[in-house]
């Protein structure tokens, strides 16, 4: 390895002659020829052109800088790329970019999308986190309703409801968990929605690994429409019905036996074990609807867990009841309770999910006591699952 510093690169041809000649430089023209050490001083050598070769209008030109310098008018990265040199790579670049925006699966009915585990959307086990899951369920969501055709100018919101000025508010979500994927995996996510009685609409996802096909988590949710400027619950217009009502799919991602249905109980001073209070939401808290986003939840409802659980358990499933929005003026306080403390025995299938410990949460404005958040969630062991 010493004796890199003592190499010297020549030419056997002349490259200001070459450039009079308008001839193309290839690489059969570079003669390295290797000096002994005591005939070279590289550190007094500067580098003396580099090369590019492009195509332009099916002609080929030399380009050449020397010292860095412009020459022919050209700058070398500004260099167009050879015609066809990379249209494999093209090719598999604009699939990538097909597969990540997301495409329609199952005759229109299922919108499929798909994503990598980035490192910043770990914990420190390095796997993907709850939140990390609820974002990528969201994303999913919103880009079926834009790829649909249907989609307004609200967030998710369809035409007929920007008309009315009309936006979705989820009023409940359950998520089961399998396992978290690791950072670096890839995953796809399925979600397609289906009417949810007379002025709702439920929507579900599935989320596989992207090789294996194997179904690592599992969703449903339910959704009503609010008027955006009143902030009142609203009915769902008729017109609106009829933009949904071709992407109806009876089908259910998380069976009846595996469904959280039961009502959360509210807790108070007197049964919450943990109480953290002073959470504030910031202005990167807030979506497009000025409301607090509904993922951010989730890490204030974590702030009242014992490290202990965070530390040595899995949470396999959250169940959030949504009571009513949060602003950025509010402050929060996070409750947490074992279940059993709160109601008894449990009655909400749990038997069927068989978890090691369970909880039920609160989230509630600090000055009124008001509940934002009710929630439900259950841990196995990590030492179980591993």
């Amino acid at each position: 390895m010493a004796a890199i510093s003592n190499i010297n690169l020549q030419l056997s041809w002349n490259l200001s002659n070459a450039k009079k000649e308008n001839m193309v430089i290839t690489k059969e023209f570079f003669r390295p020829i290797f000096t002994p050490p005591h005939n070279t001083n590289v550190s007094n050598n500067r580098r003396r052109f580099s090369m590019v070769t492009a195509c332009n209008g099916g002609s080929t030109q030399k380009l050449d800088t020397a010292n860095r310098m412009n020459v022919n008018g050209i700058h070398v990265a500004e260099a167009p790329l050879q015609a066809g040199k990379f249209a494999n790579e093209s090719a598999v670049d604009e699939a990538l970019v097909t597969s990540l925006h997301g495409r329609f699966v199952e005759g229109r009915f299922v919108y499929r999308q798909i994503f990598v585990i980035r490192s910043y959307e770990i914990g420190p086990d390095k796997t993907a986190t709850m939140e990390t899951l609820m974002n990528f369920l969201q994303e999913t969501a919103l880009n079926h309703v834009t790829s649909s055709g249907i989609g307004g100018d609200g967030f998710g919101a369809t035409r007929e409801m920007s008309i009315r000025k009309l936006i979705w508010v989820v009023t409940r979500i359950q998520v089961q968990v399998q396992r978290y994927n690791k950072w670096g995996d890839e995953i796809e996510v399925d979600t397609w929605v289906d009417a949810a009685g007379k002025n709702g609409m439920r929507r579900d996802w599935i989320i596989r690994d992207h090789y294996t096909k194997e179904i690592i988590t599992r969703a449903t949710s339910t959704w009503v429409i609010m008027n955006r400027q009143t902030r009142r619950l609203s009915k769902i217009p008729e017109e609106v019905k009829q933009e949904l009502v071709p992407f109806y799919l009876n089908r259910l991602a998380v069976s009846s036996k595996e469904a959280d249905c039961e009502k959360i109980d509210k807790l108070n001073d007197d049964t919450a074990e943990r109480i953290e209070s002073g959470l504030a939401p910031r202005w990167n808290d807030m979506d497009a609807n000025q409301h607090v986003n509904n993922v951010k939840y989730i890490g204030w409802i974590l702030e009242s867990v014992p490290i202990e659980v965070l530390q040595d358990y899995n949470m396999t499933s959250m169940t959030l009841e949504f009571r009513r929005e949060c602003r950025q003026s509010n402050l929060l306080e996070s409750m947490t309770c074992p279940t059993a403390r709160v109601i008894g025995e449990s009655n909400n299938n749990s038997k069927n999910r068989n978890p090691d410990l369970q909880y039920t949460h609160l989230l509630r404005l600090q000055d009124n006591k008001a509940d934002v958040v009710r929630a439900r969630t259950e841990w196995h062991s990590k030492q179980k699952q591993q």
